[in-house]
């Protein structure tokens, strides 16, 4: 669940300037300013939401809005019909809690669903409150396992909140005043076939690389339990299947885990159920926000039966790690994909998204690279494809264009169009996103020559 924090202060700004909000909805930007302690990504916000519907948010003025961020927990839609009749029928039933030392019906049920569900070999869960303390368990896990101390993650992502989950991110937005990180938290560079700093095109290559920096951080650090990474970046990038083959063949040779963190990409985001059937299966795997149907928040991890060898700790001491209300809505969620065939409508939605992005590409020269699989999409704006300097200030007014046409997403690193749509979208609607980027990318590219 990485995400870049690079610039994002300056869109909030420049956007709530923008926006043309309602005396209601300013009256409650102004109460939620003066009783909210304040942070970069969060407060001060610049419109309101009265209610979430589907694949739209309804802002404060009454006006809908394709939402192509939601952070990721809209994954079958707000609000689903499936997931709210789940809710009620616990309610109904009374069955909204189970104390630690008991279980329950829904708790194993949706267990018994997703392990079905996962990657071959991957046979044993641990449920969770949010996607942290998922990261939090996985990591643990490993460590315990192996009985070694140190990670291997990746610079410039993130990975949860929490205080090893922010060492194991190495976001600095994340890390920076809160003195020494977790010890044996060792990153490495973040690989990039479009922005490597080599220069270089021919993609084996480029794999050789990163994987010879893996090979060097490995051999000098014995003591590595697990590499934690997303399976596919936070900047939409898709390594090769060879990649990730190599890695996990280096992983094995040393005795190390490798934890695929799923919290964005699982339940049919990327055309696959799982975005690891694109490339491996891992030692553990991480669910979570789409995991709550929207409606709350749940996560967890899927590990291989091998690692079942704690029976002595506890990695996932969580009140409600069996909630019964939770794990009935995670299993409407699972449900509600496979019963509408989700995973392969994204797979043929998110081709076809991809390649009318691909024919805009030859149309505006500000489009410099495009990313990604299924709805899973990331647009780099550039202000010269030789240069490949990030195109900033014309992301951050092609946003505010979109979003004054009804249609949300968020930026990466200042100048990466971040599309993520819920998976219930119609290909109406991805042509209104189309129509919508087309027509903002024209008037940018007027005003910006």
């Amino acid at each position: 669940m990485a995400q870049s924090q690079v610039n994002q202060g300056e869109n909030i700004t420049s956007l709530s300037a923008s926006l043309k909000t309602n005396h209601a909805t300013q009256e409650l930007l102004e109460r939620d300013a003066k009783v909210y302690y304040h942070q970069t990504l969060s407060t001060p916000v610049f419109n309101a939401i009265q209610q979430v519907d589907g694949a739209y948010i309804v802002d404060g003025q009454g006006e809908k809005h394709l939402d192509l961020h939601g952070n990721g927990v809209h994954t079958i839609g707000y609000n689903n019909p499936k997931v709210l009749q789940a809710i009620q029928d616990a309610i109904s039933n009374k069955l909204t809690f189970a104390p630690r030392r008991f279980t329950n019906e829904p708790a194993v049920a949706l267990a018994e669903k997703l392990t079905s569900m996962a990657p071959k070999g991957l046979n044993r869960v641990l449920f969770c409150p949010g996607g942290s303390e998922a990261v939090e368990m996985a990591t643990m896990l490993a460590k315990h396992h192996t009985g070694k101390w140190k990670t291997l993650s990746y610079y410039g992502t993130f990975h949860g909140a929490g205080f090893q989950s922010i060492s194991i991110g190495a976001d600095g937005h994340f890390r920076e005043g809160l003195g020494p990180m977790m010890p044996g938290a060792i990153h490495l560079e973040l690989p990039d076939y479009y922005r490597n700093p080599w220069g270089w095109t021919n993609q084996e290559a480029i794999d050789n690389e990163y994987i010879r920096q893996f090979e060097l951080q490995v051999l000098n650090n014995p003591d590595i339990a697990a590499l934690i990474s997303e399976p596919i970046f936070y900047n939409s990038t898709v390594p090769t299947k060879y990649y990730w083959e190599r890695i996990q063949e280096i992983c094995r040779e040393h005795g190390i885990l490798l934890i695929f963190d799923e919290i964005y990409t699982a339940f049919g985001r990327t055309g696959k159920f799982f975005a690891s059937e694109h490339f491996v299966t891992p030692d553990i795997l991480v669910v979570g926000k789409g995991f709550g149907g929207g409606v709350l928040p749940y996560a967890g991890i899927i590990g291989k039966e091998e690692l079942n060898t704690l029976h002595h700790r506890s990695i996932g001491h969580y009140t409600h790690e069996k909630n019964p209300l939770c794990a009935a809505v995670g299993k409407a969620v699972i449900d509600y994909v496979e019963e509408e065939s989700l995973v392969s409508k994204t797979a043929e939605l998110g081709l076809y998204m991809k390649a009318q992005l691909e024919e805009m590409q030859n149309e505006f020269q500000l489009i410099g690279n495009i990313e990604g699989l299924g709805l899973n999409i990331g647009v780099d704006l550039v202000k010269n494809r030789n240069t490949k300097e990030r195109a900033k200030e014309e992301a951050t007014e092609l946003m505010k264009y979109c979003l004054s046409k009804n249609v949300s997403f968020k930026l990466i690193q200042g100048n990466i169009l971040n599309l993520k749509p819920s998976l219930v979208i119609t290909k109406n609607e991805i042509d209104y996103v189309l129509t919508t980027i087309r027509n903002g990318l024209s008037e940018i590219t007027t005003k910006f020559n």
